[in-house]
């Protein structure tokens, strides 16, 4: 099967764009073809309807009925440790590389640039010198 993430009740989101933008939510009910209602207590998501094409599924999935309160959500939220289990994806790590790259003064990108030169003339001499050495050995 080609798709394994489907809009579904509890499904956990990432919001893509918007006024909330960069917070995860939890999808508490359908309310047509384009838009979901959902809920992010624990991520400071209030509860609203909100277009499928601003949300980024996630695989992680709340076992909640539909149309939930808050109070329950925030259970099954911190019950499931949402939260830290989406601090160790690859995905919220590279967002979290992208924020600290884009808070760079032209000065740290300059001293980035020398580390990386610094460090591929290391990995090239040693790479030679084993080069080298196996040349012998032949």
């Amino acid at each position: 099967m080609v798709f394994k993430r489907f809009i579904e009740i509890g499904r956990v989101a990432y919001i893509a764009h918007g006024k909330d933008a960069g917070k995860l939510c939890v999808v508490v009910d359908i309310v047509d073809q384009a838009r979901v209602l959902v809920d992010g207590p624990c991520s400071g998501v209030m509860r609203q309807a909100v277009n499928m094409k601003r949300l980024h599924l996630t695989k992680f999935v709340l076992k909640i009925p539909h149309s939930v309160r808050t109070k329950i959500v925030r259970k099954a939220w911190e019950k499931d440790e949402i939260t830290k289990k989406w601090q160790d994806t690859t995905w919220a790590k590279k967002i979290v590389i992208k924020e600290k790259r884009a808070q760079l003064t032209d000065f740290d990108r300059f001293k980035l640039m020398k580390a990386k030169q610094a460090r591929g003339r290391i990995i090239r001499t040693q790479y030679n010198k084993m080069k080298k050495e196996a040349a012998k050995a032949k």
